[in-house]
C-alpha cells in the first residue's frame, strides 16, 4: 500500500514538472520576489563551437544582471532538440530558450527566407546586424509563436574547390556541396549540387566525390576541409548567409517581470554585435589556416562579379514572387536589407 502511494505521488510530481514546461518545475508567474527563475536552453552547436560559447556568455550575462535571479542551463549540440526541431520545441515548451537555423525548416519562415539569399553580405557583422533588425521591423507572423530575442548569421559563402574556378564558365558541371539555399545557387551558376552535412564533406572532397563546397571560410578550419581543397573563389559578391535565431518561449516571456523583460532585452541587444564578431574572428582564423597551407584565394574580376550577380538574379526574384504570391512584403524586404548593405558598402 505504501508502495502503491509512493509511486501516486512521484507520478504527480512528474506531471506537475511537465505542465509546466519541462523547464526545471520553476514557479509561475507571482512567485515570491526572491524565487529563482530557472530556465532551459537549447543550441544545436557542440559546446566547444565559438557561437554556443557566445551563447553561454549571453547567458551568464543575464544571470549576472539578474543577481542570480534568473538562472540558464545551456543543452549544447541538440541534447535537448536537434537543431531541425529546435524552433517547435521552444514553442511547446520543451525548452524556455532555442538557437537554431531558419533554413533548416524550409518553408516554415517564409519571408525571414529572404535573409539568407545571395545578396553579397561582407561580414558576419553586416549580417547579424542586417537579420536582426529586419527581423525586428517587420515581425513576421511566421515567428509570433516564439518571443525574437535577436538573430545572428555567418559571413559570406564562398566556394572551396579542387581546381581553379576564376570565372563562371569554370563552373558548368561542376560537383559542388550544397543544400537548401546553395544549392539553388549552385544551380544558377551551371554548377551540380550535391546534397550532404558538413561532417560527410571532408571525405566526400578527399575522394573526388564533390569537386568544390560553398561554405562560409570558418568552415575551411573548423572542419578542416582546407585540408583537403586547393582553391579559394571569393564569391562574396553574391555571398549568401545563414540567419539563426535566438527565440523564447511565448509563455515564458509574459510570465517574467517586466524588470526581466528589459535586461534580456538589452542583454540581447548588446549580444548582436557580440556574436557578429565572433562570426568574423572565426572567418579570420580561416583564412589565415589556408594561407598557411597555401591555398591561393582568388577575387572575381569586376566584369566576372556582374556575371555572377545577374547569374543568381532568378533566385532573388523567385524569392519576390513566392512572398508576394503569400501576401507578404517580401520586395520591402528585399529592398531593405539591399539598401543597408549598401550603406555597410559606403562605410
Amino acid at each position: 500500500m505504501k508502495k502503491n502511494l509512493s509511486l501516486c505521488l512521484s507520478l504527480v510530481v512528474i506531471i506537475a514538472c511537465l505542465s509546466l514546461g519541462l523547464s526545471g518545475c520553476k514557479k509561475p508567474s507571482g512567485s515570491p520576489k526572491d524565487q529563482t527563475i530557472n530556465l532551459s536552453y537549447s543550441i544545436f552547436f557542440p559546446p566547444t563551437h565559438i557561437q554556443c560559447k557566445t551563447a553561454v556568455a549571453w547567458a551568464e550575462e543575464i544571470e549576472k544582471r539578474t543577481n542570480g535571479k534568473v538562472k540558464i542551463t545551456v543543452y549544447p549540440a541538440g541534447t535537448l532538440t536537434k537543431a531541425p526541431q529546435c524552433y517547435e520545441g521552444v514553442v511547446n515548451g520543451i525548452s524556455d530558450i532555442g538557437m537554431s537555423c531558419l533554413a533548416y525548416t524550409r518553408g516554415r519562415f517564409p519571408l525571414l527566407e529572404g535573409l539568407d539569399l545571395p545578396l553579397g553580405y561582407p561580414s558576419g557583422t553586416a549580417a547579424t546586424r542586417i537579420a536582426t533588425d529586419i527581423a525586428l521591423k517587420y515581425k513576421p507572423q511566421e515567428m509570433a509563436d516564439t518571443h525574437l530575442l535577436y538573430i545572428h548569421a555567418h559571413g559570406p559563402g564562398i566556394l572551396a574547390s579542387k581546381k581553379e574556378v576564376k570565372n563562371l564558365e569554370e563552373m558548368k558541371g561542376l560537383k559542388v556541396r550544397a543544400t537548401g539555399l546553395s544549392a539553388k545557387i549552385v544551380t544558377e551558376l551551371g554548377g551540380t549540387p550535391v546534397a550532404m552535412s558538413q561532417p560527410e564533406t571532408y571525405e566526400a572532397l578527399q575522394k573526388g566525390v564533390v569537386e568544390a563546397t560553398f561554405c562560409p571560410i570558418e568552415t575551411l578550419k573548423g572542419w578542416k576541409q582546407g585540408e583537403v581543397i586547393e582553391y579559394v573563389t571569393n564569391t562574396a559578391v553574391i555571398g549568401y548567409t545563414t540567419s539563426m535565431f535566438v527565440v523564447m518561449n511565448n509563455k515564458t516571456w509574459n510570465s517574467l517581470p517586466a524588470d526581466i523583460q528589459k535586461i534580456f532585452t538589452d542583454v540581447s541587444k548588446a549580444w548582436v554585435d557580440k556574436h557578429g564578431q565572433a562570426w568574423d574572428d572565426a572567418d579570420q582564423q580561416g583564412r589565415e589556416f589556408i594561407k598557411s597551407l597555401n591555398r591561393p584565394e582568388f577575387l572575381l574580376s569586376p566584369d566576372e562579379q556582374q556575371k555572377w550577380k545577374q547569374a543568381v538574379q532568378p533566385i532573388l526574384d523567385q524569392y519576390t514572387t513566392d512572398t508576394e504570391a503569400k501576401n507578404l512584403p517580401g520586395k520591402a524586404v528585399l529592398n531593405d536589407i539591399q539598401t543597408m548593405l549598401i550603406n555597410y558598402s559606403a562605410k
